[in-house]
């Protein structure tokens, strides 16, 4: 009965990874800097997601997992995905009315 074998993940793999890693900080870094106006906080997103699948897929060998791990991978981006989106509901509802507080 033989084991269940991962494929090895060359060294040069991780790298690759690393050095893809290091500039998407550079590229954070930058467009922290710079003033996309309403796209700031949709390119520093886009930016950190790539580096979690990046991540989620090399470091964490997602991408040799089976499909049951991967489900719950999913699933459990797709928890942050709507708690972050409810509160985001929340806090965009509010009134922003502030009262004047008395004895000031």
């Amino acid at each position: 009965m033989a084991a269940h074998q991962h494929p090895v993940t060359p060294v040069r793999t991780y790298v690759y990874v690393f050095i893809a890693l290091l500039v998407c900080t550079g590229l954070t870094v930058l467009a922290a800097e710079r003033d996309f106006g309403v796209l700031n906080n949709f390119i520093a997103m886009a930016i950190a997601i790539f580096k979690a699948l990046l991540v989620l897929l090399v470091f964490m060998e997602l991408r040799h997992s089976t499909r049951m791990t991967m489900l719950t991978a999913i699933a459990g981006f797709f928890w942050l995905v709507l708690m972050i989106t409810t509160f985001m509901m929340d806090y965009w509802t509010r009134m922003a009315v502030v009262l004047p507080v008395p004895g000031k």
